[in-house]
């Protein structure tokens, strides 16, 4: 779309201080990266303010958005004055959108949003002009960038959805209007923030009060439960399960050399095999998320199988490779409760002719649930029959110390410590066999992908 500046003054309530341009190309957030033709949103944050890199912003681009009056004009740049450059930025992206009439699906969950709106993008986009959000913009500000990239001829948008409190999804649903709306599941990713799991739930249903159809999990007891007891939702429910009967189900599910196979079954239509290049029964449940919803937007069985069975694993995210003989599972992208236990289950069954490694790195995000979490996952560690256990932080050290204590009578793992992910390289050499599967798994901030890389680049 043509951004212009009267329809920037116009959704934004602003104020035209300076200058007569018409037009801009785009618009940035980031005076570093900002391009000739763009418009400067000056934002405030906790350890920033935009209007501090004003002029350099100026110097390169076609002018600025403002929410204090510049004591000078520059000269032939557009200066627009706005009460809020936040709120501003966002009044403008729900501009954008409205100019559409186009199904917007919204993603969220625990666990599995942005590996679900990549299937859907994959499938959607085989079909009609497709808009998502890139990466992990799918935020307050990430998610109304992501608009500016609209075009005319867009027919549908897919965007992933985060939250870290009460009332994000809502302003999110406020500025995007989603017409479909999934949710993966509810875990405990961000419970230090919101304090219990009921609260992660409350957050993540915010979204049913904009859709007319909502995809949800079936096999997520928890889920279900709050939706029935919200009663704030009137438009279609599409479910779909690996256990439960729903709209959507995947039957007899198989690991393959390459992945996994199934059949999925669509409720009132037919039953198609299926045979994807990702691993892991979690990612089963993201590719029937995103068939329940595609399924629903009119696409036919055969678009769905041939879009999941072209996907491929994105980096980071139970990404598996091999080198001199050693199998190395890198699911470093990030790490909560959930998803650290879906992990393991997974490598658990792993066929492996050596050892079951997991190199684990601290859970962040989990406030004073972090020594309960850590600790719990050590007695699990324990029970499930991994061989070597690499616990790499503060409270992942905690995590062995319960391992050890919680063995009864198993044998307890080989146990590692180490305080950081570079410490952890130092010795991996030494740790891991010809032979041997490795998890690597952590928070972001944990870097345990540095132990993955260790691995693949230098054994």
């Amino acid at each position: 779309m043509t951004l212009t500046v009267d329809e920037i003054i116009n959704a934004t309530g602003g104020e035209l201080l300076n200058g007569n341009a018409k037009t801009c190309s785009g618009v940035s957030i980031d005076s570093r990266t900002i391009s000739e033709g763009e418009l400067f949103f000056a934002l405030r944050g906790e350890r920033f303010d935009g209007h501090d890199f004003l002029e350099d912003a100026l110097s390169k681009g076609i002018g600025a958005v403002v929410d204090c009056r510049p004591v000078l004009l520059p000269e032939g740049r557009i200066i627009i004055y706005v009460k809020d450059t936040l709120k501003a930025l966002q009044d403008f992206a729900h501009f954008l959108r409205m100019k559409l009439d186009v199904p917007v699906i919204a993603i969220t969950g625990s666990n599995g949003k942005t590996t679900t709106k990549e299937m859907v993008y994959s499938v959607l986009s085989g079909r009609f002009k497709t808009l998502k959000n890139e990466g992990n913009l799918n935020n307050h500000i990430g998610l109304p960038l992501s608009l500016m990239k609209l075009e005319s001829d867009h027919e549908v948008l897919v965007l992933e959805m985060g939250m870290n409190a009460p009332g994000e999804i809502r302003r999110l649903c406020e500025i995007t209007v989603p017409t479909h709306g999934v949710i993966t599941n509810i875990g405990s990713a961000h419970i230090g923030m919101l304090g219990s799991r009921e609260a992660v739930r409350d957050a993540k249903l915010e979204i049913l009060e904009s859709l007319s159809v909502a995809v949800l999990n079936a096999d997520d007891s928890f889920l279900m439960q709050g939706v029935a007891e919200a009663r704030n939702f009137n438009g279609e429910i599409v479910t779909f399960s690996i256990h439960k009967d729903s709209n959507v189900m995947a039957k007899d599910i198989q690991a393959t050399e390459r992945g996994s196979s199934f059949k999925l079954e669509f409720k009132d239509a037919e039953i198609i095999p299926v045979y994807m290049n990702v691993y892991g029964v979690f990612n089963i449940y993201n590719a029937l998320a995103a068939a329940a919803v595609c399924f629903s937007l009119g696409l036919q069985p055969d678009e769905i199988k041939n879009a999941l069975e072209g996907f491929r694993a994105f980096p980071m995210r139970f990404e598996i490779r091999e080198r001199k003989g050693i199998t190395v599972i890198n699911d470093s992208y990030n790490a909560n409760p959930s998803s650290m236990e879906e992990a393991l289950k997974e490598f658990i069954h792993w066929s492996v002719k050596g050892r079951r490694i997991a190199a684990l790195g601290d859970m962040r995000e989990l406030k004073d649930f972090s020594e309960d979490a850590h600790r719990s996952l050590g007695r699990m560690i324990s029970e499930l029959g991994v061989d070597v256990f690499i616990a790499v932080g503060e409270m992942m050290n905690l995590a062995a110390e319960e391992c050890i204590s919680a063995k009864g009578d198993r044998t307890a793992p080989e146990i590692y410590t180490f305080t950081s992910a570079d410490d952890a390289n130092a010795d991996i050499s030494n740790i891991v066999k010809e032979g041997d599967a490795i998890l690597v798994k952590g928070s972001r901030s944990m870097q345990m992908d540095k132990i993955a890389g260790r691995i693949l680049n230098a054994l």
